[in-house]
Protein backbone atom coordinates (compact mmCIF):
# COMPACT_ATOMS: atom_id res chain seq x y z
CA UNK A 1 0.00 0.00 0.00
CA UNK A 2 0.88 3.18 -0.92
CA UNK A 3 1.16 6.03 2.08
CA UNK A 4 2.73 9.25 1.64
CA UNK A 5 2.01 12.20 4.07
CA UNK A 6 2.78 14.97 1.94
CA UNK A 7 2.78 19.17 2.43
CA UNK A 8 3.33 21.34 -0.60
CA UNK A 9 2.55 25.12 0.11
CA UNK A 10 1.91 27.22 -2.21
CA UNK A 11 1.00 30.12 -0.12
CA UNK A 12 0.64 30.94 3.22
CA UNK A 13 -2.92 29.83 4.55
CA UNK A 14 -5.18 32.98 5.82
CA UNK A 15 -6.33 30.79 8.19
CA UNK A 16 -6.01 28.53 11.04
CA UNK A 17 -6.64 24.78 9.34
CA UNK A 18 -10.15 23.49 10.09
CA UNK A 19 -11.19 20.86 12.07
CA UNK A 20 -12.17 18.94 8.96
CA UNK A 21 -11.55 15.60 6.96
CA UNK A 22 -11.18 16.68 3.32
CA UNK A 23 -11.65 13.47 0.69
CA UNK A 24 -10.47 14.17 -2.91
CA UNK A 25 -9.98 11.77 -5.54
CA UNK A 26 -11.49 10.65 -8.83
CA UNK A 27 -14.94 9.23 -9.07
CA UNK A 28 -14.31 5.47 -8.10
CA UNK A 29 -11.25 6.10 -6.23
CA UNK A 30 -13.68 5.28 -2.98
CA UNK A 31 -14.25 8.67 -1.70
CA UNK A 32 -17.82 8.07 -0.74
CA UNK A 33 -16.91 4.57 0.78
CA UNK A 34 -14.28 5.89 2.88
CA UNK A 35 -16.07 8.86 4.17
CA UNK A 36 -19.34 6.91 5.50
CA UNK A 37 -16.95 4.36 7.47
CA UNK A 38 -15.36 7.43 9.19
CA UNK A 39 -18.10 9.23 10.06
CA UNK A 40 -19.65 5.97 11.55
CA UNK A 41 -16.61 4.69 13.17
CA UNK A 42 -15.71 8.16 14.44
CA UNK A 43 -18.96 9.05 15.52
CA UNK A 44 -18.39 6.60 18.69
CA UNK A 45 -15.37 8.82 19.92
CA UNK A 46 -16.94 12.37 18.93
CA UNK A 47 -19.63 14.71 17.42
CA UNK A 48 -19.04 14.05 13.19
CA UNK A 49 -21.46 15.06 10.77
CA UNK A 50 -20.48 13.87 6.86
CA UNK A 51 -20.45 17.31 3.79
CA UNK A 52 -20.88 16.76 0.39
CA UNK A 53 -19.44 19.52 -1.13
CA UNK A 54 -19.62 18.76 -5.00
CA UNK A 55 -21.51 21.30 -7.06
CA UNK A 56 -25.24 19.92 -6.65
CA UNK A 57 -26.51 20.84 -10.28
CA UNK A 58 -29.66 18.76 -9.12
CA UNK A 59 -30.13 21.34 -6.42
CA UNK A 60 -30.37 24.24 -8.61
CA UNK A 61 -32.36 23.13 -11.11
CA UNK A 62 -35.09 22.57 -8.74
CA UNK A 63 -34.60 26.18 -7.56
CA UNK A 64 -34.85 27.41 -10.79
CA UNK A 65 -38.42 25.31 -11.42
CA UNK A 66 -39.62 26.76 -8.58
CA UNK A 67 -39.16 30.29 -9.94
CA UNK A 68 -42.47 32.31 -11.36
CA UNK A 69 -42.73 31.47 -14.90
CA UNK A 70 -39.83 29.61 -15.46
CA UNK A 71 -40.38 25.85 -16.07
CA UNK A 72 -38.95 22.51 -15.05
CA UNK A 73 -38.30 21.72 -19.11
CA UNK A 74 -36.50 25.39 -19.22
CA UNK A 75 -34.57 24.50 -16.01
CA UNK A 76 -33.69 21.25 -17.27
CA UNK A 77 -32.49 23.14 -20.44
CA UNK A 78 -30.29 25.60 -18.64
CA UNK A 79 -28.37 23.29 -16.40
CA UNK A 80 -28.10 20.64 -19.32
CA UNK A 81 -26.74 23.60 -21.64
CA UNK A 82 -24.25 24.82 -18.50
CA UNK A 83 -22.70 21.21 -17.96
CA UNK A 84 -22.43 20.95 -21.59
CA UNK A 85 -19.83 23.85 -21.03
CA UNK A 86 -17.36 21.17 -20.43
CA UNK A 87 -17.57 19.67 -23.76
CA UNK A 88 -16.43 23.34 -24.85
CA UNK A 89 -14.09 24.32 -22.15
CA UNK A 90 -12.02 27.16 -24.48
CA UNK A 91 -15.46 28.91 -25.34
CA UNK A 92 -17.42 31.08 -23.16
CA UNK A 93 -20.59 30.02 -22.36
CA UNK A 94 -23.82 32.29 -22.92
CA UNK A 95 -25.47 34.76 -20.37
CA UNK A 96 -27.84 31.94 -19.21
CA UNK A 97 -25.56 29.15 -19.15
CA UNK A 98 -23.18 31.54 -17.15
CA UNK A 99 -25.72 32.14 -14.57
CA UNK A 100 -26.23 28.78 -13.55
CA UNK A 101 -22.50 27.83 -13.64
CA UNK A 102 -22.11 30.85 -10.83
CA UNK A 103 -25.13 29.77 -9.41
CA UNK A 104 -23.93 26.18 -8.82
CA UNK A 105 -20.75 28.17 -7.46
CA UNK A 106 -22.71 30.04 -4.84
CA UNK A 107 -24.58 26.64 -3.70
CA UNK A 108 -21.17 25.27 -3.45
CA UNK A 109 -19.87 28.38 -1.15
CA UNK A 110 -22.98 28.36 1.19
CA UNK A 111 -22.79 24.58 1.85
CA UNK A 112 -18.99 25.83 2.63
CA UNK A 113 -20.45 28.87 5.10
CA UNK A 114 -22.44 26.20 6.97
CA UNK A 115 -19.50 23.64 7.18
CA UNK A 116 -17.96 26.47 8.56
CA UNK A 117 -20.71 27.12 11.22
CA UNK A 118 -20.90 23.65 12.58
CA UNK A 119 -16.65 23.72 12.71
CA UNK A 120 -16.90 26.28 14.50
CA UNK A 121 -19.21 25.10 17.01
CA UNK A 122 -16.97 22.30 17.52
CA UNK A 123 -17.97 19.03 15.03
CA UNK A 124 -15.75 17.02 13.28
CA UNK A 125 -16.49 17.20 9.83
CA UNK A 126 -15.59 14.74 7.13
CA UNK A 127 -16.10 15.87 3.40
CA UNK A 128 -16.33 14.67 -0.18
CA UNK A 129 -14.49 16.23 -2.06
CA UNK A 130 -13.11 19.97 -1.28
CA UNK A 131 -13.26 23.51 -3.30
CA UNK A 132 -10.05 24.81 -4.72
CA UNK A 133 -8.63 28.11 -6.54
CA UNK A 134 -5.89 26.61 -8.19
CA UNK A 135 -7.34 25.19 -11.33
CA UNK A 136 -10.75 26.20 -13.02
CA UNK A 137 -13.20 23.13 -13.72
CA UNK A 138 -16.08 21.80 -11.98
CA UNK A 139 -14.86 18.26 -12.60
CA UNK A 140 -11.47 19.17 -9.95
CA UNK A 141 -13.68 21.07 -7.66
CA UNK A 142 -12.31 24.70 -9.12
CA UNK A 143 -14.27 28.23 -10.11
CA UNK A 144 -15.92 26.83 -13.61
CA UNK A 145 -16.46 29.86 -15.44
CA UNK A 146 -12.21 30.30 -15.44
CA UNK A 147 -11.83 27.72 -17.86
CA UNK A 148 -12.07 29.90 -20.93
CA UNK A 149 -11.88 33.75 -21.53
CA UNK A 150 -13.54 36.47 -22.74
CA UNK A 151 -17.46 36.53 -23.06
CA UNK A 152 -20.16 39.15 -22.64
CA UNK A 153 -19.96 42.28 -19.91
CA UNK A 154 -22.19 39.92 -17.55
CA UNK A 155 -19.97 36.69 -18.40
CA UNK A 156 -17.08 38.38 -17.06
CA UNK A 157 -18.45 39.70 -13.86
CA UNK A 158 -19.80 36.67 -12.94
CA UNK A 159 -16.29 34.86 -12.87
CA UNK A 160 -14.50 37.63 -11.27
CA UNK A 161 -17.55 36.75 -8.15
CA UNK A 162 -16.99 33.46 -8.92
CA UNK A 163 -12.92 33.26 -8.41
CA UNK A 164 -13.63 35.71 -5.28
CA UNK A 165 -15.99 32.76 -3.93
CA UNK A 166 -12.78 29.62 -4.36
CA UNK A 167 -9.97 32.08 -3.36
CA UNK A 168 -12.55 32.61 0.28
CA UNK A 169 -12.65 28.72 0.60
CA UNK A 170 -9.72 28.17 -0.37
CA UNK A 171 -8.43 30.27 2.34
CA UNK A 172 -9.60 27.60 4.95
CA UNK A 173 -7.45 24.43 4.25
CA UNK A 174 -8.67 21.11 6.31
CA UNK A 175 -6.44 20.03 8.73
CA UNK A 176 -6.00 16.58 7.31
CA UNK A 177 -6.60 16.12 3.44
CA UNK A 178 -6.68 12.49 1.90
CA UNK A 179 -6.15 11.78 -1.68
CA UNK A 180 -7.38 9.11 -2.96
CA UNK A 181 -5.24 8.02 -6.36
CA UNK A 182 -6.85 5.54 -9.17
CA UNK A 183 -5.93 4.04 -12.50
CA UNK A 184 -8.28 4.86 -15.42
CA UNK A 185 -9.17 1.54 -16.04
CA UNK A 186 -10.22 1.08 -12.51
CA UNK A 187 -12.08 4.03 -12.27
CA UNK A 188 -14.45 3.60 -15.38
CA UNK A 189 -14.76 -0.31 -14.61
CA UNK A 190 -16.16 1.14 -11.20
CA UNK A 191 -17.75 4.33 -12.86
CA UNK A 192 -19.03 3.12 -15.92
CA UNK A 193 -21.66 5.83 -16.60
CA UNK A 194 -19.52 8.89 -15.96
CA UNK A 195 -17.73 10.51 -19.08
CA UNK A 196 -14.39 9.06 -19.64
CA UNK A 197 -12.69 12.34 -20.69
CA UNK A 198 -14.08 13.15 -17.11
CA UNK A 199 -12.40 10.58 -15.26
CA UNK A 200 -9.31 11.22 -17.23
CA UNK A 201 -8.94 15.04 -16.24
CA UNK A 202 -9.27 14.45 -12.53
CA UNK A 203 -6.65 11.74 -12.82
CA UNK A 204 -4.56 13.86 -14.67
CA UNK A 205 -5.18 17.56 -12.26
CA UNK A 206 -6.23 16.42 -8.64
CA UNK A 207 -2.90 14.66 -7.73
CA UNK A 208 -1.44 18.11 -8.71
CA UNK A 209 -3.74 20.61 -6.50
CA UNK A 210 -1.52 21.87 -2.92
CA UNK A 211 -4.70 22.57 -1.74
CA UNK A 212 -3.67 25.83 0.06
CA UNK A 213 -0.69 24.04 1.79
CA UNK A 214 -2.99 21.28 3.44
CA UNK A 215 -1.43 18.55 5.39
CA UNK A 216 -2.27 15.65 2.66
CA UNK A 217 -2.08 12.05 2.58
CA UNK A 218 -1.47 10.69 -0.46
CA UNK A 219 -3.24 6.50 -0.89
CA UNK A 220 -4.29 4.64 -3.59
CA UNK A 221 -8.05 3.80 -4.15
CA UNK A 222 -7.23 0.85 -5.93
CA UNK A 223 -5.42 -1.16 -2.70
CA UNK A 224 -8.40 -3.01 -0.58
CA UNK A 225 -10.81 -1.13 1.21
CA UNK A 226 -10.12 -1.90 4.66
CA UNK A 227 -5.97 -1.17 4.17
CA UNK A 228 -7.23 2.55 3.19
CA UNK A 229 -9.98 2.89 5.85
CA UNK A 230 -6.64 1.74 8.83
CA UNK A 231 -4.25 3.95 7.06
CA UNK A 232 -6.90 6.99 7.27
CA UNK A 233 -7.08 6.09 10.79
CA UNK A 234 -3.95 6.14 11.78
CA UNK A 235 -3.27 9.82 10.16
CA UNK A 236 -7.02 11.32 11.76
CA UNK A 237 -5.66 10.28 15.42
CA UNK A 238 -1.89 11.48 14.43
CA UNK A 239 -3.94 14.96 13.49
CA UNK A 240 -6.95 15.26 15.94
CA UNK A 241 -7.19 14.66 19.43
CA UNK A 242 -9.62 13.01 20.01
CA UNK A 243 -11.15 11.42 22.79
CA UNK A 244 -10.38 7.52 24.28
Amino acid sequence: MRTEIVNKPTSSPQSPPLRVIAITGCDGSGKSTLANRLVQTLALRTPVEPVYLGQSSGFIKQKITELPVVGEKIAAYLVSKSDKVHEKPNTPPGNAEGTVIFLLSCWRAYKFKRMLRREREGVLLVTDRYPQAEVAGFRVDGPHLGKAQGGSWWIQQLRKREQRLYDWMASYPPALLIRLSVDEQTAYARKPDHDIASLREKIRVIPTLTFNGAHILELSGNDPEDEVFKASLVAIHNTFDLPN
